[in-house]
């Protein structure tokens, strides 16, 4: 059993170096069982609580009506915090719905954004592939049916981070100790760069937190995840919507997809379709009828596709029907689940 540095202070992680970092362990831990990976780990659970511009866990507002996250801050505290649900409801519904309430009390925001993929190709420790530095990806001539339905990367796998997915929803930003705050989908890039891994952020660089800007005033937010059994699944496709109206007109509009693609995704295709127009039943068919031209499946993906537009149908009808609970600026209970 390998020994870990029992480390108190952020600078002393950053400083130590071999093996992988570990927050919650929810994804090291599985992957250290099945010999993917052997350690040893740098464990950020017992790290301090404050470092630099702020803590790792919990929430600190920010000037005009922002939000700073610590990466160490669990997913169901995410989910239950009553300012996260009430300003940046897609995000609190997206965490609420991740995995089983275990997991989520274990799970860490550092650790759900910089997790690795699902493939049981990658998962086998006994089969080469492209995300442990071989040459070839088996699921492409495999069982790849859970693949990619968007994107031409050499690996099929799709990314596994909801919270990543709805954090491109709300426009968020990441802080990597000892460097400027970045977006978070600078974290990720296109896909294309994605080979070894899951994330662009260099080893030993620690991600400290999220920084989310304030919300849109009187937006509405849903979130919907497309699985093959109705509780601890991972979702096939999931989307997170934010829309925000003038009557009945969209005056602002978010939308992000996971599940599809070797990253999460932006539709900037469907916020364009729906800004400046009626959120009538047509114009949200056809503004989510725009992933469709996104979409490269491949032999076994094929369903992803139409699972694609109906789920983000789905978050945008949901995010265009009227709050039914007063003094919430989102998800409805349905949502929240």
């Amino acid at each position: 059993m390998s020994t870990e540095p029992d480390l108190t202070d952020l600078s002393e992680a950053v400083r130590a170096r071999g093996g992988e970092l570990r927050a919650g362990g929810t994804d090291t831990t599985a992957r250290q069982r099945s010999g993917v990976s052997p350690g040893p780990f740098t464990d950020l659970s017992r790290v301090g609580g404050a470092d630099g511009a702020g803590g790792l866990r919990g929430t600190t507002a920010l000037r005009g009506g922002g939000l700073r996250i610590g990466a160490l801050t669990t997913l169901a505290a995410l989910a239950g915090d009553p300012t996260i649900r009430e300003g940046w409801p897609g995000l609190a519904a997206s965490a609420a719905a991740a995995a089983t309430p275990q997991i989520r009390a274990a799970g860490t925001l550092g650790g759900n954004l910089l997790q690795r993929n699902r493939c049981c190709y990658y998962r086998n420790p006994h089969v080469a592939c492209f995300q442990k530095g071989a040459a070839g990806c088996p699921a492409r001539d495999g069982d790849h049916h859970f693949g990619v339905v968007s994107g031409d990367g050499l690996c099929v796998a799709p990314h596994p981070s909801t919270l990543a997915m709805a954090l491109l929803a709300h426009d968020a930003q990441a802080e990597v100790h000892g460097e400027s705050p970045r977006a978070v989908a600078d974290l990720y890039g296109d896909g294309r760069g994605l080979h070894h891994t899951d994330h662009l952020l260099p080893p030993h660089r620690v991600l400290t937190a999220v920084r989310l800007p304030a919300p849109v005033p009187g937006e509405r937010a849903a979130y919907h995840r497309a699985t093959s059994r109705a509780h601890a699944e991972w979702p096939l496709v999931e989307a997170t919507a934010r829309l925000a109206f003038d009557g009945a007109t969209v005056t602002h509009a978010a939308v992000a997809a996971g599940g599809v693609a070797r990253v999460p995704l932006r539709l900037p295709e469907v916020e364009a379709a729906l800004l400046g127009r009626e959120a009538t039943p047509e114009a949200l068919a056809a503004a989510a009828a725009t992933v469709l031209d996104r979409c490269r499946p491949l032999p076994q993906t094929g369903y992803k596709a139409t699972l694609f537009r109906d789920t983000v149908l789905e978050v945008l009808e949901r995010a265009a029907a009227p709050t039914p609970t007063p003094g919430r600026s989102g998800a409805g209970p349905g949502d929240a689940r």
